[in-house]
């Protein structure tokens, strides 16, 4: 990789359907930056965090990832985690580029939400998730256009992750419909890790009693530009420090690659994947600015659970290519936990 000194850094934290079992855990207890953070999110959550944290440090789980009282803290935490862990070394980020439950943690780095405001909400739609219809997501290996004949019944375009990666959302009955009629038709997809609608009307009946948890907390412009997903732009004092806005994230659609266009059409970038799995990483590296040299990508974490030692090793080799290659400040060690560093 070449030029890598003329390219502005921005974090991308990925978001549901990212999380798998142990993700991270290697750095646990061997970072000190990352396990504080992480322990701080835990922390907020009391007992519930207590058993999260167990769960996620288990080879066998009593409660599995994909459930929501699992994957959405320790998702959240994990992010919230990477992203600190990066700027203790002293990097400072352009900008943060998140996907879905990701541009929660990258508002929390960037100045926009306190950190135990943001773990109240989290929890607070967790348990309200609870009491809507079980569903799920479909990540579909085609064009948002192409698609528009499975929609209906609930059944909407969840996320734009590429061109030809479509995530379609809905509730559980008439997405199985839908899943049958891809099979028959010859489409590849899967099924993410999730029995939840996210990014779909299933969820509304959320959005109320969170826009009005939200109006309680003190909400800030972001101190480093945030490209939001669901905008396909940079978020302004107006959006960022409005309640609507965040409310309204479990029923609208993930723009991803429109915004990830965005974010690389504003200048040559080095997009580093700050989460589990290399999902964001993936992406990125189809897009064409990627491809011709102008821009990079690099990956924090393997893209699965191999062992303690690849989440140390893939950490140091993104460390040493991060303080190659970009200005950084002149800080490292323990930062402390209740302030974002950016």
């Amino acid at each position: 990789m070449t030029h890598l000194h003329r390219r502005s850094v921005v974090l991308m934290f990925p978001g549901t359907g990212a999380q798998h079992t142990q993700m991270a855990a290697g750095l646990y207890g061997h970072e000190a930056v990352f396990t504080d953070a992480v322990d701080s999110v835990l922390a907020l959550l009391g007992t519930e965090g207590e058993a999260a944290r167990a769960d996620w440090l288990a080879e066998r789980p009593a409660v599995p990832m994909e459930a929501d009282i699992r994957s959405a803290p320790l998702l959240f935490a994990v992010d919230y985690a990477m992203g600190r862990l990066v700027e203790s070394w002293g990097v400072r980020p352009a900008a943060y580029l998140g996907h879905s439950m990701g541009e929660f943690a990258a508002a929390v780095l960037a100045g926009v939400f306190r950190l135990d405001d943001a773990v109240r909400l989290l929890w607070k739609r967790v348990l309200r998730q609870r009491t809507t219809p079980a569903g799920g997501m479909l990540a579909v290996a085609a064009a948002r256009e192409e698609l528009t004949g499975y929609l209906g019944a609930g059944v909407v375009v969840g996320a734009v992750n590429a061109p030809r990666h479509t995530v379609l959302s809905g509730p559980e009955a008439p997405l199985d419909v839908v899943a049958r009629r891809l099979t028959a038709d010859g489409r590849t997809f899967r099924r993410l890790a999730t029995r939840t609608p996210y990014h779909s009307p299933a969820l509304a009946p959320l959005v109320a009693e969170t826009e009005a948890l939200i109006r309680k907390f003190p909400l800030a412009p972001p101190r480093t530009p945030l490209y939001s997903a669901y905008t396909t732009r940079p978020l302004g004092a107006r959006e960022a420090t409005g309640a609507a806005f965040w409310a309204g994230q479990p029923t609208a659609p993930v723009l991803f690659w429109p915004t990830l266009g965005r974010v690389l059409g504003d200048g040559d970038r080095l997009l580093v994947e700050a989460g589990p799995a290399q999902s964001l990483a993936v992406l990125a590296r189809g897009h064409r600015a990627v491809r011709s040299g102008r821009s990079a990508v690099v990956a924090m974490l393997p893209p699965r659970v191999l062992g303690p030692e690849e989440d140390r090793r893939t950490v140091r080799a993104a460390r040493e290519l991060l303080l190659g290659q970009v200005p950084t400040a002149d800080h490292s060690g323990r930062l402390p936990v209740e302030l974002p560093a950016s």
